[in-house]
């Protein structure tokens, strides 16, 4: 008994074809199955103040393996899809910032679950420029909601403003900065008398000044 092929086709051809188109099904079958079993995950990446925190790599790992990354855009949202469903630890990193994770995170199937703003990251105090002032007055005492205007003395000598606060009831104020070599000044103000003060920082640390007010009364 002989088989039937399409005219002008062998047999030993037909059987290839045949075997060809069902292996392409096949393939096609099991992508569009992997693709079912997939969803993803979205939230925003945010500091403790609630501002986002934009480029901050958010990773599914699963068994110590990093298995999918991607980054916050610049409001520190973050969409991340195509990962297989189950239990994953999502961690979450910036430097100049500490780390984070959820563990227990679950991806359910053609869903993306919506982590919100629960990712909150610290600021690493340990890279970054911290200088921490003092104002009093002439008799030794703090001087509380005074301005501090902080600017920022560059090599040809100008000076660019870079921000401005207020004592607190100590008369303290404090400035942050990421790790880097600059020259500061610093100037106190309150009831039409000031004083300045310039500190150059050489990286990472923390740096203390004093200024004084001559306050007439």
């Amino acid at each position: 008994m002989h088989k039937i092929t399409p005219q002008g086709v062998a047999p030993n051809t037909f059987i290839f074809m045949k075997k060809f188109v069902f292996l392409i099904f096949f393939a096609v079958l099991s992508a569009s199955f992997a693709f079912a079993q997939t969803g993803g995950i979205k939230g925003k990446v945010r500091a403790p103040n609630g501002s986002g925190i934009s480029g901050a790599i958010i990773t599914v790992r699963q068994d110590g393996e990093d298995l999918k990354t991607v980054k916050s855009d610049n409001k520190g949202n973050f969409l991340l899809e195509g990962v297989k469903t189950g239990k994953y630890t999502v961690v979450f990193s910036k430097s100049g910032y500490g780390s984070g994770l959820l563990s227990g995170v679950e991806i359910v199937e053609k869903k993306v679950r919506n982590l919100g703003d629960r990712l909150i990251l610290s600021v690493d105090q340990g890279t970054l420029v911290i200088i921490n002032g003092s104002v009093y007055n002439q008799a030794g005492f703090a001087i509380y909601g005074a301005t501090v205007k902080i600017e920022r003395v560059l090599s040809d000598g100008s000076i660019k403003k870079v921000h401005t606060g207020y004592t607190s009831r100590s008369g303290e104020f404090t400035f942050r900065f990421p790790d880097e070599t600059a020259k500061f000044r610093i100037t106190a103000s309150v009831k039409g008398t000031e004083a300045s003060k310039e500190i150059e920082v050489e990286g990472a640390a923390v740096y203390r000044l004093a200024l004084n007010l001559n306050i007439e009364k």
